[in-house]
């Protein structure tokens, strides 16, 4: 049967991951999460303390700004350095991050690294980098690869683009949720307040920002239950596969 490339975009806290998990599963196809490489490469600059936030004074309104400081040269050189790697867990059904051999699924979903990603994601060096580990593991076609610019830069020629949106209420709800399930001590606002800051970040920043392909089909998950987004998902990619 003929396998193609299935590239899911979308806003943060849509379910990329978990669908393009259950998607790359049902067919039996490999997924990359390309959201945890750029929370790895965030953990990274927080571990070796590349990446730094201070309380800067705006004059105008008296008010303290936070101001965020990466240390640029360091982090990519220690990146390059770095060996970044998916394993798949066959209890869990899907492949965990690895950096130097180490799991750290659980390190790259805090708090900490969501408030800082956005801002190690609009580096233009390391989107460069990033972009190209991520089509050496796409070199053979059958992959499920989701992210914020998988459709307009990694696989501008991929044959299904699926552009995956919800409000921004929702999706801080959902947000919430996950991290109270893992014992995260955060409180709603906070969590709003992220999912506000990244969707400001993600569509305004200058190097590949998110945006909807013109050929990708939108889907409002809003209202949608996990299964009801996998199965459209797997219509048009069954269809696609029948059109070739």
């Amino acid at each position: 049967m003929q396998k193609i490339i299935i590239a899911i975009d979308g806003f943060s806290s849509t379910g990329k991951s978990s669908t393009a998990k259950k998607v790359a599963q049902q067919l039996g196809y490999v997924y990359v999460d390309t959201g945890a490489m750029y929370r790895t490469v965030t953990y990274l600059a927080v571990k070796e303390g590349y990446i730094a936030t201070t309380g800067v004074e705006n004059e105008k309104t008296g008010k303290f700004e936070n101001t965020i400081h990466v240390k640029k040269e360091e982090l990519i050189k220690k990146l390059k350095n770095s060996s970044l790697s998916f394993k798949y867990n066959s209890e869990l059904g899907f492949s965990e991050m690895y950096l130097n051999g180490k799991n750290i699924e659980r390190e790259i979903r805090s708090i900490e690294v969501a408030n800082l990603v956005s801002e190690i994601a609009k580096i233009p060096e390391i989107r460069v980098y990033l972009v190209d580990l991520q089509r050496k593991m796409s070199q053979e076609k059958g992959i499920v690869m989701d992210g914020r610019d998988i459709g307009t830069v990694v696989f501008p020629d991929a044959e299904l683009k699926i552009f995956m949106t919800a409000s921004e209420q929702i999706r801080a709800e959902r947000r919430f949720r996950e991290l109270q399930e893992k014992g995260e001590n955060v409180s709603f606002e906070e969590v709003l307040k992220n999912v506000q800051q990244r969707d400001f970040l993600d569509t305004t920043r200058k190097e590949s920002p998110l945006i909807k392909a013109n050929d990708a089909i939108e889907i409002d998950n809003s209202h949608l239950i996990f299964e009801e987004q996998v199965n459209k998902i797997l219509l048009l990619a069954e269809e696609k596969i029948n059109s070739l």
